[in-house]
């Protein structure tokens, strides 16, 4: 109960600000309703599924959203793409995939804690990259998970370190987040581009969380440390893994990452709409799963799927929605244009900085679906936006490692988690992923402005 005082108030707060800035009635109503749900996420999280369908009953109860509004924004094709890779990362669990590569990466790295999780962050921007940051946390999360257990460690602080190098990966290619797509097709960006501006900021954003990390965590990893050496003197698990349930393993894990690292060049040769088998590799792969386990199939997917997040998921993604719905992210953009000016270097601050804030608690796609046609007018002008293209990236790429509901991967980290029975709160989140995220923010700031008489 002592952090009601904090909701009422933050919440008085928000109203006040949308009265003053004279939003209508409608608006501050669909404001109240979302900032209550994001509120009562932060200070109650255990309870955030409970805020969610209440708040969501009020929009539908006082007609500020209507039932297909409500499921337009729920982005049905996300939760139906986390479905399943959550059966086919069940199906590996099942048969002790990811504690066979944990043996191999453990004994590759020569156990040392701060090589082994220095790699195992750089693997995390990696898959990141060259798949999506969805994917890579579901497989990522699943092997730190391993780790910990069998170390018997608090997984919290190694999981938070996946997640922030997961974010950061997701800046680096067009393929790694949603928004790098919604940003390439509307500023005619190639994969390309992004390997030239995008990946070099991402790389080095990488190397200085790895360092911030290992400063921040240091303790946990000093308890890594103990827990290797205990490990060094316990059998081998492997052994006792049937080589033909790894191979089987293996062999969905690589078909499932090959397919989505390759799903838009079959989609070109199949003459498929883009991101057809973005959804249709894992359903192909999750099928092949329950195929195999027979009739074991249906206890997979109750068991292995995280009903309560995806639930979660959908609520947020409609909540979200409803404020472009009733117009309030419109009155954000007409601000916006207000505050420009014509100063280049002001306008990059403004659009990274906003959108990495706004990011933070809201999704990122909303947000830079947003600010893309505010960037777009600005062009239109006559101002150089080449620049505001990447900063808009970094802003919601690298924003969302400030919270622990800043990005779908943050939030589908904290529900393997708390299968795990570890409830997260939210500041033990804020400390490091604001260590974090602030730094990052400034040197992609920073590396894009040395860059700007390039950028045209």
């Amino acid at each position: 109960m002592r952090t009601f005082p904090w909701f009422l108030g933050l919440l008085a707060t928000i109203i006040g600000v949308s009265c003053a800035v004279k939003l209508t009635g409608l608006q501050v109503f669909a404001v109240a309703i979302f900032a209550s749900f994001i509120l009562g996420t932060l200070f109650y999280w255990p309870f955030r599924l409970a805020f969610a369908l209440l708040g969501m009953t009020a929009l539908l109860a006082f007609r500020v959203i209507d039932i297909p509004h409500m499921i337009e924004f729920a982005n049905v094709e996300i939760i139906l793409f986390l479905v399943a890779m959550m059966i086919v990362i069940g199906f590996l669990e099942q048969r002790k995939f990811f504690e066979v590569l944990l043996e191999r990466l453990l004994v590759s790295v020569e156990r040392t804690p701060y090589l082994l999780f220095g790699s195992m962050m750089a693997l995390s921007m990696l898959s990141a990259a060259l798949v999506d940051e969805v994917t890579s946390i579901l497989f990522m999360t699943s092997l730190t998970l391993h780790l910990t257990r069998r170390l018997k460690l608090d997984p919290l602080p190694f999981i938070i370190m996946i997640v922030l190098a997961t974010n950061i990966g997701s800046s680096a290619t067009v393929v790694g987040n949603p928004i790098g797509v919604l940003i390439a097709l509307r500023a005619g960006l190639s994969f390309t581009d992004f390997l030239r501006w995008a990946t070099p900021v991402a790389l080095a954003n990488l190397v200085l969380t790895i360092g911030i990390c290992f400063l921040y965590f240091r303790r946990p990893l000093r308890e890594l440390a103990d827990g290797i050496r205990r490990s060094r003197q316990e059998a081998i698990e492997v052994e006792r893994v049937s080589r033909r349930e790894f191979r089987t393993a293996g062999l969905l894990f690589g078909a499932t990452i090959l397919g989505l690292i390759l799903h838009h060049q079959a989609e070109q040769i199949l003459s498929l709409p883009k991101n057809t088998l973005l959804l249709g590799v894992p359903f192909l792969m999750a099928g092949i799963a329950l195929l195999i386990e027979g009739e074991k199939a249906r206890d997979l997917v109750e068991r292995r799927v995280d009903w309560w997040t995806l639930a979660f998921f959908i609520l947020l993604f409609a909540s979200v929605g409803t404020l472009r719905y009733v117009g309030v992210t419109d009155r954000i953009a007409e601000g916006l244009r207000a505050l420009a000016g014509t100063s280049q270097v002001g306008m990059l601050a403004l659009i990274l900085g906003i959108s990495a804030v706004l990011t933070a608690f809201l999704d990122n796609i909303l947000v830079v679906a947003t600010f893309i046609p505010i960037v777009a007018d600005l062009g239109a002008s006559g101002l150089t936006v080449a620049p505001l293209w990447w900063g808009l990236l970094f802003g919601g790429t690298l924003g969302g490692n400030a919270t622990m509901i800043g990005s779908t991967a943050n939030i589908v980290a904290i529900g393997m988690l708390e299968k795990e029975k570890r409830p997260v709160r939210f500041g033990q989140w804020l400390g490091p992923g604001l260590a974090v995220a602030v730094p990052t923010l400034v040197l992609a700031f920073l590396l894009l402005l040395i860059q700007l008489p390039l950028l045209h």
